[in-house]
């Protein structure tokens, strides 16, 4: 038990300090005051004021994480403009959230998720420049017989260039473009002698085992692959193609991840997929088991998750933020109280709905229900 705690509190205490900083940082750089930054909520553990007077503390839900501003009266940076104008004075107007400019307030709350890929931006571009990435072709060495692979047209020793128009730069993209395909035709561009050819392949969907030994729905074609000629291609990277390529599969996950979740939505994606807090900490330790490279690379991919979900146009999150400002720049004045209380009571009640959800597939995994 206390491998998967440790290293699921190690990447919670990481990607929530980022994300939390990323508002810090511009809250401080505009001059808002922040009497709280706390990774985690509930009771206080243990923290500390710093000489501007912000109370830096760790609680005991580790589930999260917030930065409370100057006049708020939550920690969802909740404040009502007129009770503000009449209760502080001028000087300390000027350190109140609600009362900054548009594009300020902006800023400060899209500062989180930016912190969130920057932090992965990092991580890949580290990993690319000082350990490397593979970049050896996909040559299909087995097709399995009556495979969709078969049945699609897919032979041995054809070489994958493209899965539903990604490049296929490495061996190792195959499985990971295969398994985010959300559709139910996956377009296979391979090279065949000296012809390219673009194959259609329906996926099987079998219950199989991942790399960890997890039980997953896994979207199969039925190939195996080998290296083209034989002939790992790994190479450490200089700092402009890093910085490209960890650009890239930030970019890719980001999109996929969205591809993905409406697929999810509309029935086309397998839901169950979808995992909360006690699989991430199932996961991080059995990554953890696989040395600190694996875990540092899952901690990039949860990093994107987090900056992703905090700006869905829920109330509530960052992206919920971000949904009032584009209404205030529309309408000229901020929503009403009133209205403001109502998105949050709904967006409440679809975290709370999402919370069940993800927390009963993680129990289902675990094999509580069947």
């Amino acid at each position: 038990m206390l491998s998967y705690i440790l290293p699921f509190i190690i990447l919670i205490l990481v990607v929530v300090f980022i994300h939390e900083y990323g508002h810090y940082y511009f809250a401080k750089k505009y001059g808002v005051g922040v009497t709280d930054f706390s990774i985690g909520f509930g009771k206080e553990i243990f923290g500390w004021n710093d000489k501007s007077g912000t109370r830096w503390k760790i609680c005991w839900i580790p589930l999260g994480g917030y930065v409370k501003f100057f006049g708020d009266r939550n920690v969802f940076s909740q404040a009502d403009q007129e009770k503000i104008l009449k209760k502080y004075n001028e000087e300390d107007r000027q350190k109140l959230f609600v009362l900054k400019p548009l594009y300020q307030r902006v800023l400060i709350v899209f500062g989180g998720p930016l912190a969130n890929f920057l932090l992965a931006l990092v991580i890949f571009f580290s990993i690319y420049t000082f350990i490397g990435k593979d970049f050896t072709p996909a040559v299909i060495n087995e097709v399995q017989k009556d495979s969709p692979a078969m049945i699609g047209g897919l032979k041995q020793n054809d070489i994958i260039l493209e899965i539903d128009g990604n490049k296929v730069k490495s061996i190792m993209e195959v499985s990971k473009f295969i398994t985010m395909s959300t559709g139910e035709i996956i377009d296979f561009k391979i090279k065949r002698s000296y012809d390219e050819l673009i194959l259609k392949i329906q996926p099987d969907i079998v219950l199989s085992e991942d790399g960890l030994g997890n039980q997953i729905n896994k979207r199969m074609v039925g190939i195996k692959l080998g290296a083209f000629n034989n002939e790992i291609n790994h190479v450490k990277l200089g700092p402009a193609q890093s910085i490209y390529h960890a650009a890239h599969e930030v970019y890719y996950v980001s999109i996929s991840s969205l591809k993905y979740l409406g697929a999810m939505i509309f029935g086309k994606a397998d839901a169950s997929q979808l995992g909360g807090p006690i699989r991430i900490a199932k996961i991080s330790g059995q990554v953890a088991e696989f040395g600190v490279l694996a875990f540092i690379s899952m901690m990039a991919y949860i990093s994107i998750s987090l900056g992703l979900v905090n700006l869905f146009p829920i109330p509530m999150l960052d992206g919920g933020h971000l949904m009032f400002y584009a209404f205030e720049k529309v309408l000229g004045r901020p929503l009403s109280q009133k209205t403001q209380e109502g998105f949050f009571r709904i967006g409440m009640f679809l975290l709370l709905s999402l919370m069940f959800f993800t927390t009963f597939n993680d129990l289902k995994d675990l094999g509580l229900f069947k």
